[in-house]
């Protein structure tokens, strides 16, 4: 049986001790602040994650861009040379082009290399659920499962990483389409905080509003009691944009109410964090849909 490497995006949002202990290929997404060009690396080495959160907070616009086609032939080239083949996993077609540029590259180097397999799978997930999408994939993979085996295995198991999550403040998402000008006036005026998941289509919907941030925070944890499958059995994810002790407390919250036995803890990364402010807080888990 072939070798074969397990490739993601930045977007995943795993630390980089998770990444490098996974064994995994990660390619990073790149954010413009000003005349500053940054990669998003797992480890915040070109920006910190604390630093990339006070500077939103002061008012800065960043602006991203995915992974493109030459990234990846760069990145998948050498691996196949040296005879693996690879698995990519990429963030929501819904949310970027990564994972068209992805296909663009696996298709151009599967002429180049007709012995070696590239299979490219949308994960329709973001942040550290997609994290937990390819944690999940890593495990299989240390228990003997193929190169196809494992492309099923994530095809079918992408539907059931429940995406939840909440921001503090709505004039981010404003800037993205999602909420109207009105509606982040008001909204903020009136502390409302929304509550969004990703679908099963990899889009992000708008899902119901709360009344303060503990209720939206509570609210998270709700939706988890609702639709969670084996709480005991599956890890939590969990991301946040540098509110560490809102992590804590929804963490606090699903290990009383679920059983939860593992919680992973991370920060929402510059590129996604771009488009959704300080204080997003996430909750990633296995349910029966989403």
């Amino acid at each position: 049986m072939a070798d074969f490497v397990i490739m993601t995006d930045s977007c995943c949002d795993l630390t980089a001790e998770m990444a490098a202990e996974l064994e995994l290929e990660v390619l990073p997404l790149r954010l413009e602040l000003g005349d500053r060009s940054c990669r998003n690396l797992l480890d915040g080495s070109e920006i910190g994650f604390k630093e990339f959160y006070d500077l939103v907070r002061g008012g800065a616009m960043p602006v991203t861009s995915a992974v493109n086609v030459g990234e990846f032939d760069a990145a998948m080239r050498p691996i196949l040379e040296a005879g693996k083949d690879i698995l990519c996993l990429c963030f929501s077609s819904a949310l970027s082009t990564t994972y068209q540029s992805a296909v663009i590259a696996a298709k151009e180097l599967g002429e180049a290399f007709p012995e070696r397999k590239v299979l490219v799978v949308d994960s329709l997930c973001a942040s550290m659920g997609q994290g937990l999408l390819v944690w999940l994939c890593a495990r299989e993979k240390k228990r003997g499962m193929s190169l196809e085996e494992l492309r099923d295995y994530a095809e079918g198991a992408k539907g059931n990483i429940c995406h939840w999550f909440t921001v503090d403040d709505l004039n981010h998402l404003k800037r993205g389409g999602r909420v109207s000008a009105t509606a982040a006036l008001f909204g903020t005026m009136l502390s409302v905080k929304p509550v969004l998941h990703v679908d099963g289509h990899g889009r992000l919907i708008p899902m119901e509003k709360c009344r303060g941030r503990r209720a939206s925070l509570l609210a998270l944890v709700d939706h988890m009691e609702k639709t969670a499958v084996d709480p005991e059995r599956y890890p939590v994810f969990i991301s946040h944009g540098d509110c560490r002790e809102d992590a804590e407390f929804v963490a606090e919250e699903v290990r009383r109410r679920l059983g939860v036995k593992e919680v992973y803890f991370n920060y929402v990364g510059p590129v996604i964090g771009s488009h959704t402010g300080a204080g997003v807080m996430t909750l990633f888990f296995v349910g029966r849909e989403r």
